[in-house]
């Protein structure tokens, strides 16, 4: 058996509030990169399905409840660099003393109020149109990178002015441009010569539109299903036949790292991601769930599905319970 090229970095690369509506979207860039890795378009959202809520679930590996993130209170104060609920790049750090982790977010709060201080995190806040190019240039000058995290906003900005989901063109739009500076970014990676030995994670946390055509929070569909897929060594390729949440982007990444992931963690390596037993004894026997929703070029929510037909067949129900999302 030929032996798995050693992962020597992760990239998780995000964009807010885009559900799985990349799908209407022109995405090119997701497109192709799905194509080459795993990929679902029904992962879940934690609830409440607000961004501080959720990012703090993909960055903390537990749900809402225990790491206790909203988007007052990133707003407000720092994380505590004493919680129980350490951040992914407080896990890094600890047992990786000199290794290189970034965070740059169109969000500031992330950087200030969900990623602890003292850590020696090169953090970026800005807007994206600025944020991609300092990327790239931290990028060239850093190719040892360890963890890298990105989160653009304007698809969110977008869905609370214009309106979430496949009827608000300028939604569409705004996801079609994070497309195009996310594509930048993986086509920086391959430059580089960095893809091969790289596990990149693509996502968004949230989507929007279901109890409210402007807002998110609820456990609607519309709210809570979203795109997630994984490219790198050792991936398995196609559609992701097992429930995924954003909170196992974390645990991917320490076990890609070759990092434990903790047991009291919600966070799993979702059932048959990767093609080694190791990741199956990392998943903590999380259930797999039949989804066989494929690339959009091919689908409308699956081959011959509904969108309906695509959670049921991923274990999920429609739920159109609300709640208010704190951010504007």
């Amino acid at each position: 058996m030929e032996e798995r090229q050693t992962i020597r970095r992760v990239f998780i690369l995000g964009m807010d509030g885009a559900g799985n509506f990349v799908r209407e979207a022109a995405t090119p860039h997701l497109d192709a990169w799905f194509a080459r890795g795993a990929y679902t378009y029904f992962a879940q959202a934690e609830l409440p399905t607000i961004s501080a809520e959720c990012w703090g679930s993909v960055l903390h590996g537990v749900k809402p409840e225990r790491h206790g993130l909203t988007n007052e209170r990133v707003a407000e104060a720092p994380y505590p660099p004493d919680s129980s609920f350490p951040s992914l790049f407080r896990l890094v750090r600890e047992r990786e003393p000199d290794a290189k982790l970034a965070s740059f977010s169109g969000w500031g709060p992330i950087n200030n109020g969900m990623i602890e201080d003292g850590l020696g995190v090169h953090k970026v806040s800005l807007p994206d149109a600025e944020l991609v190019p300092a990327l790239l240039g931290y990028l060239d000058d850093n190719p040892d990178v360890r963890l890298l995290f990105l989160q653009l906003d304007e698809p969110d900005g977008a869905g609370h002015r214009y309106g979430y989901g496949a009827d608000s063109p300028s939604y569409l739009a705004a996801i079609g441009v994070s497309d195009e500076r996310i594509g930048r970014v993986l086509s920086r990676i391959e430059a580089l010569d960095l893809a091969k030995d790289s596990l990149i994670v693509l996502l968004t946390d949230h989507g929007g539109g279901g109890a409210d055509k402007r807002g998110h929070g609820s456990a609607h569909p519309m709210d809570r299903d979203v795109f997630w897929s994984c490219i790198g060594p050792g991936v398995k390729k196609g559609p992701l036949a097992g429930a995924v949440t954003i909170a196992d982007t974390a645990a991917v990444a320490l076990h890609a790292l070759g990092l434990g992931v903790p047991a009291d963690w919600d966070a799993r390596v979702p059932a048959e991601l990767f093609a080694d037993s190791g990741a199956d004894a990392a998943s903590g026997g999380k259930t797999a769930v039949s989804e066989e929703n494929g690339l959009k070029a091919r689908i409308g929510g699956g081959p011959g599905r509904t969108d309906a037909a695509g959670r049921a067949g991923a274990g999920l129900r429609e739920d159109g319970s609300r709640a208010e999302d704190g951010r504007v």
